[in-house]
């Protein structure tokens, strides 16, 4: 029994010492991120070379090459509705941040299990890996520590905001209003809620980008807006009738 004992206090004990030291050792191959400004910089310089080399030597000026902090608020409601829904946390505004050992915890068991508890913690771990991954950080672990320093400066809305306005399509098409206009040939605050069910195909974790940008199955397409809408009145973020409504409207690049 005392064998035991001593046995797990060493190991408490080689813990206190180990992670401690794995942590600060892939914290130290990360860029600055020590506030939304370190984020926003590095993002802009990253993201305005990128349409930049789209651009340059064409005659497409149609869109500014500007990078702008991303904005909550201007966010259609509906398409924030169907990526959270998407992202398998519907209820992701309806609980709070989660903090403390339990983020810890949650961040200690995917870096080392492979699994996390559920709730929508989860979501708030994916986006902040996936925004780290779109500040050019690699490695598993480097991606965990750095999601969980954006995690101490970036409210639930940031995340998705930032994760939205950094998502890569193809070359010099980065962020949601990029896409939608790329795709849909509009802005994305005029879009209609048939519209945005269809934008969310090229949003993760579908991936219809080539086939909603060329067209090339609109039964397809369809078939996959409409169970989307499905969803989303399912987990009461639209009513039906307004889903019934979409389901109804004929897909946007066939018009």
């Amino acid at each position: 029994m005392k064998t035991l004992l001593w046995l797990v206090l060493l190991l408490i004990g080689l813990a206190g010492v180990v992670l401690p030291a794995v942590y600060f050792h892939a914290a130290s191959k990360l860029p600055q991120l020590e506030s939304e400004f370190d984020v926003e910089t590095q993002l802009r310089h990253s993201i305005e070379g990128e349409r930049m080399s789209l651009r340059a030597g064409t005659a497409d000026h149609n869109r500014p090459i500007t990078y702008k902090r991303p904005d909550f608020a201007s966010l259609p409601k509906d398409l924030v509705a169907l990526y959270i829904a998407q992202l398998g946390c519907p209820t992701y505004f309806q609980t709070p941040r989660e903090d403390g050992p339990k983020w810890t915890w949650r961040l200690f068991s995917y870096a080392t299990l492979g699994s996390e508890p559920r709730g929508d913690g989860a979501c708030e771990r994916l986006l902040a890996m996936r925004l780290a991954g779109a500040l050019g950080i690699e490695g598993k672990l480097e991606r965990v520590v750095a999601a969980h320093r954006l995690h101490t400066f970036l409210q639930k809305d940031q995340l998705l905001a930032y994760d939205l306005s950094a998502l890569y399509f193809e070359r010099g098409i980065v962020g949601v209003e990029d896409a939608a206009y790329k795709v849909l040939g509009r802005e994305l605050g005029t879009l209609q809620l048939a519209e945005l069910a269809e934008l969310s195909l090229i949003l993760p974790p579908h991936g219809f980008y080539r086939t909603a940008r060329l067209c090339k199955n609109a039964s397809l397409i369809r078939q996959n807006r409409d169970v989307l809408l499905t969803d989303l009145a399912g987990y009461k973020l639209v009513t039906e009738e307004r889903a019934r409504r979409a389901m109804g409207q004929p897909v946007a690049c066939l018009r």
